[in-house]
């Protein structure tokens, strides 16, 4: 019902005339109607002349906190009437009680619109922070409801990953960070005294709290997410900067954080979410070096990996590409300050040095972003270097048995042919890579678990690395052959698994031929299409080349396959010729 200007003046004169306690409900939601009216009409001036006559100010004090969502709904919308409206609820924030302020606030909080989230905490932040600072009772709390709040709502907006998105910052989300860091500085200066020595009230002790849980949740979101660079000081590379420096600020020990919280199993400080804070913050301080210079020096570089593969692994165990990156930068990180060859066999007892490779197994193995793999295999063979040798022994056998895969296979292999030439030369010789503890490695390198019915097309990566080391050790047989019993193992396992690999490369050999001699004649009939799909039905169920069914492939493309595999199968055969003259020259000569 619409009033006109004497009916409204006569409401103003009752309610200001009106105690407190005496208002309605209704009044409030009329005095809430009569302010949006004057918003959508275009009277922000009049509205700001009204909230701060002080004939009003008892009005205001009473019912000025209904006025704040529609102020702030108005604000956001950036027309000519944002400054009325800013100046407006700078003055309820000082004129209303703050508690019923901060009860408005986080309503409205809550009630964001999905399309402004940004524009309107960006609004609200000063305000929020004015209510707070006025709070004297439960201030922490509220701080705490408050930072929650907040970013929960930041958590629904896209993290920007590249340069160009971070600076663009479409979504807004880089300057709620940065304005979020700006709203606690005055709370964390209120949880310590002036000069330096924190606050022991059960007051200062909970406040401290919430701003650990606000860097602890921005640890995970967004920082986890956004891409860093400290040759690129982005905005969200200054607000990680932020929170590093809130932490000891709050006297909350970064280095007992990292290193001993574990040790506390504390379920409030230990679950998956706060896992990933913790991991988040290792990356920050030894990848992007923030505050790494106030970090103690004490801590040796091998207790810091082994505390940081807990943080590694946390990271590595995830599908999110950001997260991934992450774990692998830290894990370069804190193994590029060990000494190669110190780490020893002890710690692959440790769970978090047996799960490590194995989600780095996984990223080598299954992960589809090229670049990613790469850098996986860089970090592999890091981790590989730093052993020492009876741990390289161990974690070789282990991958072995474990990986599936004939690419990881391969690649163990190749470093353990590596090893037994080190230890060949003067002064490196020790009893893992020569002597009875070889033969444990051969006995797993050299060997057909299915046998007869191997698959030789996706294992030949490690079947052609295995021949070149079995080539390799024939050719070096004088740091072999003492003792001569070792010598006579190594010669037996090499004879059964040469007597099987030809076994299985001449059942290959037949079967893919008589594939390639099937192909070559349906390629020939003039019934292509329903031939070739026969065929192709025919393949799918017997042939895959690296985890691809053949069928999907076609029918030129198989024919190379099956010519390829034809080729890979002579090559075997050659070096296994080859392997044996070599073993009938060595003969000849001891003999």
């Amino acid at each position: 019902m619409m009033m006109n200007e004497d009916q409204v003046n006569d409401i103003i004169r009752r309610w200001r005339d009106t105690p407190e306690e005496d208002l309605k409900p209704e009044d409030y939601q009329q005095f809430k109607s009569l302010g949006s009216a004057c918003l959508n009409e275009g009277d922000s001036a009049q509205l700001l002349t009204f909230l701060q006559n002080e004939k009003n100010q008892g009005i205001v004090k009473s019912m000025g906190c209904v006025l704040m969502a529609p102020l702030v709904n108005e604000a956001v919308k950036k027309k000519k009437s944002f400054n009325h409206c800013q100046a407006a609820i700078t003055h309820l924030s000082r004129a209303c009680r703050p508690d019923e302020l901060l009860h408005s606030f986080l309503e409205l909080i809550e009630d964001i619109d999905p399309g402004a989230i940004s524009e309107t905490i960006l609004v609200l932040v000063p305000h929020l922070q004015t209510v707070l600072l006025c709070l004297e009772e439960r201030r922490a709390a509220g701080v705490g409801s408050v930072l929650s709040a907040l970013q929960k709502q930041l958590s629904r907006l896209p993290v920007p990953y590249t340069q160009r998105q971070a600076e663009a910052d479409e979504h807004g989300l880089c300057r709620c960070c940065n304005a979020l860091a700006a709203f606690t500085k005055p709370f964390i200066e209120v949880a310590m005294r002036k000069n330096g020595n924190y606050v022991t009230t059960s007051e200062g002790e909970e406040l401290r709290m919430e701003l650990f849980k606000f860097c602890m949740r921005s640890l995970r979101a967004p920082l986890l997410e956004a891409e860093l660079n400290r040759d690129r000081k982005s905005s969200l590379w200054i607000f990680a900067t932020e929170i590093m420096v809130t932490l000891p600020a709050i006297q909350v020990s970064v280095s007992e954080l990292l290193f001993f919280n574990s040790l506390k199993k504390s379920s409030q400080t230990d679950n998956s979410q706060s896992r990933e804070s913790r991991a988040c913050l290792a990356y920050l301080l030894f990848v992007q070096l923030i505050t790494l210079d106030s970090f103690p020096a004490v801590f040796r570089p091998v207790f810091v990996l082994q505390c940081n593969m807990e943080h590694i692994n946390q990271l590595l165990n995830s599908k999110n590409e950001s997260h991934l990156l992450k774990g692998l930068a830290l894990y370069t990180k804190s193994l590029e300050s060990v000494e190669d060859n110190s780490l020893p066999v002890s710690l692959l007892d440790l769970k978090s040095f047996y799960d490590v490779p194995q989600n780095l197994r996984k990223l080598l193995t299954d992960c589809p972003i090229q670049h990613l793999r790469e850098s996986g295999l860089q970090v592999f063979q890091l981790f590989i270097n730093k052993l020492d040798a009876e741990a390289k022994h161990k974690f070789f056998r282990c991958m072995l048995k474990t990986s599936n895969h004939a690419g990881v296979e391969s690649y163990v292999v190749k470093n353990i042919r590596n090893q037994v030439e080190f230890s060949m030369k003067p002064g490196n010789t020790n009893k893992w890579f020569l002597g009875e503890e070889l033969l444990l490695l051969l006995g797993l390198v050299l060997c057909l678990p299915q046998g007869a019915q191997t698959d030789l097309l996706n294992s030949m990566d490690k079947i052609m690395e295995s021949l070149s080391l079995l080539r390799y050790l024939i050719i070096r047989d004088k740091e072999l052959r003492s003792p001569t019993d070792v010598w006579e193992k190594l010669c037996r396992i090499k004879d059964e698994y040469l007597k099987m690999l030809r076994v299985c490369i001449g059942i290959s050999i037949g079967y893919y031929s008589a594939e390639l001699k099937a192909l070559r004649e349906d390629q020939k009939l003039k019934a292509r299409e329903a031939r070739d799909a026969s065929r192709s039905t025919r393949l799918v169920k017997s042939i895959t080349v690296k985890h691809e069914s053949v069928s999907n492939m076609s029918p030129e493309v198989q024919h190379q396959v099956l010519q390829s595999a034809l080729v890979t199968f002579d090559l075997m055969e050659s070096l296994i010729v080859r392997i044996e003259e070599i073993t009938e020259e060595k003969k000849k000569i001891t003999t």
